[in-house]
């Protein structure tokens, strides 16, 4: 076979590829790792979902394999080395959860501020409620300008919200903080005068228990955080005395590793610690531009003579560019249908 899906693709985008490729989807696979190897020794692309690793002793039963994708972006399940080594090329549909991420960030941070909502969804009496903050007037520091930074910061300005950002990486003087039209500052700074933070730095292993007890001794007192970011960025031990001495009112995380808060850790059973399981990339337009963009890949990388002269179907990437931000005032006001022709007309 040519191509074995193991995470599904959209509809459209699957038979898009099955006309242009032998395609076979078989999802059991991903929990049967002795049938998944007969399996991947004759396919020469695999899109599989984030739990299955890909390791060098992995490839060994894969020799006519080209390419390894993924729906969603990790870093730790896949040995890059071995895959550079066997020429093996790994995707990732990168761009395609910016924008939900960008949205699950702001949901989050409306959600901090007015926690009382859920009180009162829960049926209890205004008395009970807890008092709410406007978003409007407030300080949030954006720590980490990766790509989701760049779609939060004009949503967060258009709601009347100063942005500070810092960014171990980016020097102060880039254009692109100018560009974002985010204020960037020390990190220092950005703690002590920000009422939110928003975390989505892009994470190496040198930044592995970056977020200890030295940094979040700046916090203003009563902060809230929101990350999107590995968990492995917070000292765990450092993050629980933050939440418990009042330095962090509440911290709202997506996708952290399971054991981050794991019976027996410092974070187990602190209730102002939110964990969620990747929901900032689980919408129907990050699914739907995730899809089509593994298969164009792999399209062009199975067949680069037939995929040269071809007209592009669908390309989402371009609906996560600040360009296309200005230029569309709405675009999540179309349906997923409808996203297609947007982007053909884009193009």
């Amino acid at each position: 076979m040519e191509v074995l899906l193991l995470d599904p693709l959209v509809p459209e985008a699957l038979a898009w590829l099955q006309e242009r490729h032998e395609v076979t989807f078989r999802p059991e696979l991903a929990d049967d790792p002795l049938e998944l190897r007969k399996h991947t020794y004759k396919s020469r692309a695999l899109v599989l979902p984030p739990h299955v690793v890909v390791t060098a002793e992995f490839l060994d039963f894969a020799p006519k394999l080209e390419i390894v994708a993924r729906m969603q972006i990790s870093s730790d399940n896949t040995d890059l080395d071995a895959c550079a080594r066997r020429h093996v090329r790994v995707l990732q549909a990168r761009s395609a959860t910016v924008r939900s991420n960008a949205e699950y960030v702001l949901y989050g941070l409306l959600m901090l501020y007015r926690r009382g909502m859920v009180s009162a969804l829960l049926g209890r009496t205004i008395s009970q409620v807890r008092m709410g903050r406007e978003l409007s007037g407030s300080t949030v520091g954006l720590l980490g300008l990766a790509p989701v930074a760049h779609t939060l910061a004009p949503m967060l300005r258009s709601l009347g919200v100063r942005v500070l950002g810092y960014d171990p990486a980016v020097h102060y003087a880039a254009d692109i903080w100018d560009k974002l039209k985010v204020e960037p500052v020390t990190l220092q700074e950005l703690l002590s005068h920000s009422d939110a933070i928003s975390l989505q730095m892009v994470y190496a292993s040198r930044y592995r228990g970056w977020i200890n007890e030295r940094l979040l001794n700046h916090c203003k007192p009563g902060q809230l955080w929101v990350g999107v970011s590995r968990s492995a960025l917070f000292d765990a031990e450092a993050l629980a005395l933050a939440l418990c001495d009042g330095r962090i009112d509440a911290c709202l995380l997506d996708g952290a590793n399971p054991k981050f808060a794991a019976e027996g850790t410092p974070l187990h059973g602190i209730p102002n610690l939110h964990l969620t399981p990747r929901l900032g990339s689980h919408t129907r337009e990050a699914k739907l531009r995730a899809s089509w963009y593994i298969a164009h890949r792999i399209h062009e990388t199975l067949s680069p003579e037939n995929a040269q002269g071809e007209p592009r179907v669908s390309d989402f990437s371009v609906l996560d560019t600040p360009e296309f931000q200005e230029t569309m005032s709405d675009p999540q006001a179309v349906s997923p249908s409808q996203w297609s022709s947007i982007a053909m007309h884009r193009s």
